[in-house]
């Protein structure tokens, strides 16, 4: 399931969380374009892997996105854990998976999170200095991407498996791109 429009009663829920603006998920977006990531759960050395190349991207590229992740565990949890990865981080404790189970994410096979190309992405991310920790929250849950505005969802990645990412480097031209009106013939 790709949502498109995010209903106003997922926008109104309220939020906790970390390094937060607002007190609903409506607040804390606004009007402005902002990249949702949901993580896995913190033992994933992908989920590790990815909020500390989105924090790399996002540093280097003044005009990167707005980035809000999603996460499976408590405030606390998140305040000890995202520091580690990328201090500035903002992220939405979503515990009981509401933002999770709105927005389509699925738990994922067994092919998805063990097959070779999962074994192949875990190589890349130990080269990187991430390993694998104890999970906080669901293991067979699925990440997601997703690049909102206000109510409506313009662009998503769908993982193949649960070590796939795009290049999070090049990512915000392809954001830019979703953004813009099509041209009418």
């Amino acid at each position: 399931m790709t949502i498109k429009i995010i209903p106003d009663t997922v926008l109104d829920l309220p939020i906790d969380g970390v390094n937060l603006r607002g007190a609903t998920l409506r607040q804390e977006l606004g009007n402005e374009p902002t990249l949702l990531v949901f993580v896995r759960h913190f033992g994933c050395i992908f989920c590790r892997e990815m909020i500390a190349d989105i924090g790399n991207a996002a540093q280097k590229n003044p005009a990167y996105p707005s980035v809000l992740f999603f996460f499976q565990g408590t405030a606390a949890q998140g305040k000890e854990f995202f520091p580690r990865f990328w201090k500035d981080a903002r992220a939405v404790a979503d515990l009981p998976k509401n933002f999770y189970n709105a927005f389509g994410l699925e738990n994922g096979s067994l092919s998805q999170m063990f097959g070779p190309e999962v074994w192949a992405c875990g190589i890349r991310a130990a080269a990187k200095g991430h390993f694998i920790g104890a999970p906080v929250g669901d293991p067979w849950t699925m990440p997601g991407l997703f690049y909102v505005q206000g109510n409506r969802v313009h662009w998503s990645h769908h993982f193949r498996h649960a070590g796939d990412h795009p290049d999070f480097e090049t990512l915000p031209e392809k954001l830019a791109a979703s953004l813009q009106p099509v041209p009418s013939l």
